[in-house]
């Protein structure tokens, strides 16, 4: 593959201004909860993120662009009161969320739709702080049961929320009946107008607000009196008069924790006001605080790129008073630390920062000091670069403008071609050709390119529009093409161009599919022509007790994610956040003498797929002779374990791999066809190609003949278990995906924000473990490593058999024994008795997890039921290649009748292998092909030539940040 490293892509990432989890804490008992958890995270540049921590994979599902000139700067969660469903059982109510951005208005979020809900807007000053109330103890838990939910409960579990103003203000908002409506103002503004800058609900009946004016107030909600005011005294000498109470957060005690613009967190009695501790830990301004659902730990971010731990010391006995101390201060960010928020269940225990550097981090807090943090590029996950190879234009978007630049062709000297040079300036290397602004506020959602570059699409949340390219004095020259109002004046998540430039999908935003016809215009000046009638494919209805109702989500899980076209523009697939797939087929021929609104009869549909045609294929929509009617094989596809990450059709190879494989067949319903010519439901269609290769957030592989329902053979031989060790171990989850199909090469190159593999789907994984686990970069060939499978151990790291190896509770892995820093002994000497001589020596770590119970016991009974699922797996997998693994090696290609599958040579023997990787690139973008490179002689020197877009974050302008003593990087 030829690589072109590009940074010219000026793409501006965001601050991090706010995060919010929907739970912070769940209980063993409420684990029922954990699949609703979601974390929000709001930037500078007014775009919501919503992540799935998904047991420490952390999953961007989506993201609710913002518009222009707005800002996120403060979010929040609420749930509604638990309902009743139909079988009359207790279910959790809907999860809302709320922002406010330097505004007079909170606004909620609809999930499903990523827009704006409602709005409430009050005559008050600008909003600086939010938060939400806390439900009532006594009536959290499970959702289970079968008791009535009575009105006092209901009450108690509603979520007021409160707001700060900037003239001094506090209105207190109801959220009761699904509505967002003004209940109270319980403090008005004052003579000094001294802005409220942080505020915190104590109880269920107290607010606490932190002023600008060296000032934190008390509040009684019910009757809006002022309990109490703490003074935190004037300003340092030299320094501003008042103290700016930025963060304040209350434990479960009750203790108030503030932190202030002098750096010094402080400790405040919860009964009598009063403080009981200062700890002078910044050398600039506290943004931040969190605190963990036990009060055992606070944690503290500032401008001065500290992340401070405290741990409350001491036993509270005579002469040990309990205490704050000073744990460690680590710089994990590189600006700013502006906000953070902590999550907790049994097996996850992180806290989630974020600040100017864009980058949002995990950081492990019950285990702390024994696993690393994790750094998660503040690059969507979702590629905003794409491109079109023929004309070799690659594109990006962001905010409401696109940018188009071409990039020239290089000969083998990496030297300009000639009739390349003449375009360009002397010491060019792309160029610029097209710049396309909006009108209006709205960010674009969605962009693409038609794969001839002949036109774009684009999308906001309120519209839809298509620009024709034309090339024009060695630029491009835009205009804009007129459509229909019904497909223009709806907004769309996602917009896509059929790769043969025939079709355009439109993913509305509730995630209805929409889809019409284009036509090449008879008038070149006009261009391309939309067809008015919108054709709506309809989902299958599924069972979504479990994926919606059950957690609170409504119906969000069902919200598209990832689209994909067949290479042939025949079949169409789309995947959804809760691991639904649905297929559609292009039926019938091109006809320009049909009428385009007609509509085929019953009988006729009839006569074309007998009698197992279902409702929607009766009156399916023809347009110029063509319909797209639902796979009647879709329903037989599984549900994914969890939402898929990469939907991509499979290319087919040239002619050589279509005679090789015409002895292939397959079976849809009944009825039999050709694994590469499935003419489906109509014999006379064009071949289809429907090996659908499908990539989940867990980077799981699999790739299902959509036309039958059923895993392809590689799948089947190569489950994901197989997949190698180093590729198993990556963290940042994939972005995209690439075919290179040339001579018997069938391979996919996919990436991530750090990492490039390559995969040879024509050759199976080698079942030696020994082979599979090698590094990427290894020069080992396989025929000098050990052909003996060694049994995998569970250790305490190091390859140290004793104790139990722990999972990680959701953030970086786990330091190895060995680069743990210099301290106490992780090691006791355990005697029972008086003879000592006779102790053993135990590991604290495993020593402690046993004492708390529950967790290790449980993980080593999943590691041990993995281990058994492993060998049932290993097992299995050799019956499903049965003798071709041995005839895999061989030169040439063998047909193995029995099981219907084609071995491929194996590429010069010991030398080759069916997987690569490296994590050379950073922070990338996207990867853009531009087009293929023909080898010489041998098929197998054909590639792919791309355009790898880099942004790393040292090359993002980012404003001054401050710098203390002895900060030396």
């Amino acid at each position: 593959m030829d690589v072109h490293r590009c940074r010219f892509v000026s793409y501006p990432p965001s601050a991090i201004n706010a995060v919010a989890f929907s739970h912070q804490f769940i209980s063993q008992k409420q684990r029922a909860l954990i699949p609703s958890v979601r974390l929000a995270i709001g930037r500078a540049n007014g775009d919501i993120e919503v992540w799935n921590p998904l047991q420490g994979l952390w999953i961007q599902e989506t993201i609710f662009r913002g518009a222009k000139d707005r800002s996120i700067e403060g979010l929040v969660w609420t749930q509604d009161p638990d309902d009743i469903n139909e079988q009359s059982k207790k279910i959790p109510g809907k999860l809302r969320l709320f922002s406010i951005g330097y505004s007079t208005a909170v606004t909620e979020w609809d999930l499903a739709l990523g827009r704006p809900l409602r709005v409430f807007a009050g005559n008050y000053g600008e909003l600086w702080c939010i938060a939400a109330q806390p439900k009532s103890q006594s009536h959290i838990a499970a959702p289970s049961g079968d008791q009535p939910i009575l009105s006092s409960e209901a009450q108690a579990q509603e979520q007021n929320i409160v707001v700060g103003c900037a003239d001094g203000a506090i209105i207190v908002l109801s959220t009761s009946d699904s509505e967002l409506q003004f209940l109270k103002t319980i403090a008005r503004p004052s003579k000094r107008k001294a802005r409220v800058l942080s505020i915190t609900y104590q109880n269920r009946n107290t607010v606490i607000a932190g002023h600008a004016d060296s000032t934190i107030r008390v509040f009684d909600t019910r009757n809006g009196q002022q309990i109490r005011s703490m003074s935190l005294g004037a300003g340092p000498q030299g320094g501003p008069k008042e103290t700016l109470v930025w963060s304040v957060k209350c434990l479960p005690d009750g203790t108030i924790v503030s932190g202030d613009s002098t750096g010094t967190l402080k400790f405040w009695n919860g009964k009598n006001y009063t403080l009981l501790q200062r700890v002078k830990s910044h050398l600039a301004d506290i943004l931040d605080v969190a605190v963990t659902a036990d009060g055992e730990t606070v944690i503290s971010g500032g401008m001065d790129r500290r992340t401070t731990i405290y741990r409350r010391a001491g036993s509270g006995l005579k002469g040990d008073r309990r205490h704050w101390a000073e744990v460690a201060h680590p710089r994990l960010h590189k600006h700013d630390v502006k906000a953070m928020t902590t999550f907790e269940t049994n097996n996850m225990s992180v806290l989630v920062s974020g600040g100017l550097d864009t980058n949002p981090i995990i950081m492990p807090i019950r285990k702390f000091g024994k696993e690393h943090h994790r750094t998660i590029s503040g690059l969507p996950l979702q590629p905003c670069v794409g491109g079109a190879s023929g004309p070799r234009l690659m594109m990006s978007s962001w905010a409401n403008e696109v940018n188009i630049w071409w990039i020239p062709i290089y000969d083998d000297s990496r030297t300009l071609a000639s009739e390349e040079s003449a375009t360009l300036n002397k010491g060019q290397t792309r160029k610029l050709v097209a710049k396309i602004v909006i009108q209006g506020e709205e960010s674009i959602i969605s962009a693409d390119l038609m794969p001839d570059g002949s036109s774009l699409a684009l999308s906001t949340i309120s519209c839809v529009k298509i620009f024709r390219l034309r090339q024009k004095d060695k630029q491009l020259s835009v205009s804009k093409i007129v459509i229909p109002a019904s497909i223009g004046e709806a907004g769309a998540r996602t917009v896509k161009f059929s790769p043969d430039g025939k079709w355009l999908l439109l993913i509305r935003s509730d995630s209805k599919i929409q889809i019409c016809r284009l036509n090449r215009n008879e008038d070149a000046r006009k261009g391309l022509l939309v067809l008015p009638k919108l054709v709506t494919l309809e989902r299958l209805p599924r069972d979504a007790t479990e994926t919606q109702s059950e957690i609170g989500l409504g119906s969000y899980t069902r919200t598209i994610s990832r689209v994909a076209f067949s290479a042939d523009s025949r079949i169409l697939a789309v995947g959804d956040l809760s691991g639904y797939l649905d297929t559609w087929v292009l039926q019938g021929r091109e006809d320009f003498t049909e009428e385009s609104n007609k509509q085929q009869t019953g009988l006729e549909q009839a006569n074309r797929s007998d009698d197992e045609s279902s409702e929607e294929e009766i009156h399916a929509q023809v347009t110029l002779g063509q319909s797209w009617i639902r796979n009647p094989a879709a329903s037989i596809l599984p549900k994914l374990p969890s939402a898929a990450l990469i939907l991509s059709f499979r290319p087919r190879r040239p002619n050589l791999d279509k005679e090789a494989t015409s002895d292939i067949s397959l079976k849809v319903k009944g009825r039999s066809y050709h694994s590469n010519n499935a003419s489906f439901p109509d014999h006379e269609d064009p071949d289809h190609e429907d090996r659908l290769f499908v990539f989940t957030d867990e980077h799981q592989m699999h790739e299902f003949h959509v036309l039958s329902g059923k895993l392809s053979a590689w799948s089947r031989r190569n489950p994901s278990s197989q997949l190698p060790q180093a590729f198993q171990g990556i963290r940042d989850r994939a972005m995209g995906s690439i075919w290179e199909i040339h001579g018997l090469k069938e391979r996919i190159w996919l990436y991530g924000s750090s990492w490039l593999w390559m995969f040879d789907l024509s050759l199976d994984f080698p079942a030696d473990p020994d082979l599979r686990n090698q590094t990427a970069d290894s020069e080992l060939l396989p025929s000098e490593l050990s052909a003996k499978n060694l049994k995998r151990k569970r250790g305490l790291g190091d390859g140290n058999s004793e104790g139990i190896e722990k999972r990680n509770t959701g953030a970086g892995d786990r330091i190895p024994e060995s680069k743990l820093y210099v301290g106490i002994s992780r090691k006791f000497r355990k005697t029972d008795g008086p003879e000592t001589d006779k102790g053993q020596w135990i590991s604290a770590d495993v020593e402690n997890c046993r004492s708390l119970g529950g967790d290790d016991d449980e993980a080593a009974d999943e590691d041990d039921n993995d281990d058994e699922d492993a060998a049932n797996e290993s097992a299995l997998l050799g019956l499903r290649r049965g003798f071709a693994e041995a005839a895999r090696i061989t030169s040439g290609s063998t047909n193995d009748e029995a099981s219907g599958i084609i071995q491929l040579e194996s590429r010069g023997s010991d030398s080759y292998r069916p997987y690569w990787g490296t994590h050379r690139y950073r922070d990338i973008l996207g990867i853009v092909p531009l087009g293929d490179v023909s080898g010489s002689g041998d098929d197998l020197q054909g590639s792919i030539e791309v355009a790898v877009v880099e942004r790393p974050l040292h090359e993002v302008d980012l404003p001054p940040r401050y710098h203390g003593d002895q900060e030396w990087d």
